[in-house]
């Protein structure tokens, strides 16, 4: 019977051709539910090789990620895209920073060789602000002779030789890198419970070369991190998963700079990206398709992420020149301009379903880029998608890199479209198919400069969002992600429905305000 009010996407969306629909425009009917939202599952992947325990990104904006962002996000489980608002150079420097940060083996651990002064290591540790003080020590072949400990780097010893105080390699303990085995943290976490007071465990190959090491510090993080709810999003190298976005970048006579192109993203790549984000404003174009196809063929183990389109048709081309995954939305950001601009663009929720018809048939997952405002969006939006993508919610998090300003007595952050004229002059421009150098002449602004008040942590904002998805799950009966898309009905909220769903004939008060009475 409910079937007849209450109608599955498909029937839906159909239903209110031609009219276009976003958030406030639908709402979820609730569904017989054995599920309680402490037992919802809210994984999700962008493709075979990304898994996130959660289905939220932050934006590739340069008001909301770069390396303190995306590290924030993935220890909650999602991921970062690092905006391209910046030189390469320093894109590079952003992912290595989240690459690492904290993960199970130190691949490429800092070494001294045998004929240095105590001296000279206290000078390496100023000048590179390294944080430990514990060295391992190899000849010019990179075998293994032993260790310095921290407890000797003093500067009451800086004119003693290393020798004097290194621990030999019989004092060192070591593993085999080829006796790891499948479960390397499980095996250097037995190992450190086994030997009280070690806090370093070297990896050697079968020549004695030094490949890495464990330390206790990391070890106990990552085993703390496996009994939590939700688990930080890692590679299978335990690091933090990172993403970073690039533009199309162009010769002087139009054509696409295959070598910049190719050049930037090895670079990211041998830092360990598991995300590019081919990102501009109008993603069915022959420039995001070359561009898509160019970094499909020459990096074939990466997860390529491309858009923004708003159409079945745009999916399934991006879906054809290689994108796993794919950002739907044009124009609905709180502080995009591009509907009013250029008169194009799609409510979100019809964008979604029109794309999610082209992602049926290409098996490739979609994102909603762009006006989720709050957590009921968001499980709207993953009935048709498999996660979104946040820019306003999080730029106000502490972790954001926008600018703080304070205004009678408030705190704010520099929030921007990357569609304004001061984002396009940093270097967003190519993102509106725009020349930097004809910004003020020959383009128009697609976006606006605005003010976001600071709101704590992304870890807190992101626990409330997940709070909210689980009890929207929960009221449909959906375990999961997978099954939330098979149990959604909708309903279209007329403008008096969407009074109705938020609080109303009400004067608020906060708990603060009795604390004054």
């Amino acid at each position: 019977m409910d079937d007849d009010f209450y109608l599955k996407a498909d029937e839906f969306f159909k239903q209110c051709l031609p009219t276009g629909l976003t958030f406030d425009d639908v709402s979820l009917a609730t569904r017989y539910s054995e599920v309680v939202p402490r037992e919802v599952r809210l994984e999700t992947s962008l493709s075979e090789a990304i898994k996130l325990s959660i289905p939220i990104l932050s934006s590739d904006m340069d008001t909301v990620t770069e390396s303190e962002m995306a590290i924030a996000m993935a220890l909650c489980g999602g991921i970062g895209l690092i905006h391209y608002n910046m030189s390469n150079r320093q894109q590079v420097k952003e992912v290595a920073r989240v690459k690492y940060h904290v993960h199970g083996l130190i691949q490429n651990p800092i070494t001294i060789t045998a004929d240095k002064h105590i001296g000279d290591i206290i000078e390496l540790i100023d000048e590179k602000h390294f944080q430990f003080r514990t060295f391992p020590i190899v000849d010019e072949k990179g075998k293994l002779l032993g260790l310095l400990p921290g407890r000797v780097v003093k500067q009451r010893y800086r004119e003693r030789k290393v020798t004097d105080g290194m621990l030999t390699r019989n004092e060192v303990y070591t593993i085999c890198e080829d006796e790891i085995g499948n479960d390397p943290i499980t095996t250097a976490d037995r190992f450190f419970s086994q030997h009280m007071g070690i806090h370093k465990l070297l990896v050697v190959d079968k020549e004695d070369r030094l490949r890495g090491l464990y330390t206790l510090s990391d070890i106990e993080r990552i085993m703390e991190e496996s009994r939590e709810h939700v688990k930080p999003a890692r590679d299978s190298k335990f690091r933090l998963l990172c993403g970073a976005a690039v533009s199309v970048p162009r010769k002087p006579d139009g054509e696409m700079d295959q070598d910049n192109l190719h050049e930037h993203v090895a670079e990211m790549v041998e830092q360990g990206l598991d995300v590019v984000a081919v990102s501009t404003a109008h993603g069915h174009t022959k420039g995001v398709g070359e561009a898509t196809k160019f970094i499909r063929e020459s990096f074939p183990d990466l997860t390529i992420m491309a858009g923004n389109v708003t159409s079945g048709e745009g999916v399934e081309f991006l879906a054809d020149a290689g994108a796993h995954a794919i950002k739907i939305g044009q124009g609905p950001g709180s502080i995009c301009t591009t509907r009013v601009v250029a008169g194009v663009g799609v409510p979100q929720m019809s964008a979604l379903y029109a794309a999610s018809l082209g992602a049926r048939k290409k098996e490739v997952a979609i994102l909603a880029d762009g006006g989720i405002t709050k957590s009921g969006d968001i499980v709207k939006a993953l009935t048709l998608a498999q996660g979104v993508i946040c820019g306003g919610l999080l730029a106000g998090c502490k972790e954001a890199p926008g600018r703080i300003v304070e205004i009678e007595g408030k705190y704010y952050k520099q929030y921007r479209g990357m569609g304004s004229m001061e984002a396009m002059k940093d270097g967003s421009a190519a993102r509106y198919g725009h020349q930097k150098e004809d910004l003020r002449a020959k383009s128009t602004p697609e976006g606006i400069e605005a003010l976001k008040e600071v709101a704590g942590s992304v870890s807190e904002t992101v626990e409330s969002l997940a709070g909210g998805l689980r009890a929207g799950l929960g009221y449909l009966g959906a375990q999961d992600v997978s099954s939330l898309r098979k149990q959604a009905r909708f309903v279209q909220v007329t403008p008096a429905g969407q009074k109705e769903s938020s609080p109303h004939d009400v004067i608020e008060v906060k708990r603060s305000d009795f604390a004054r009475s």
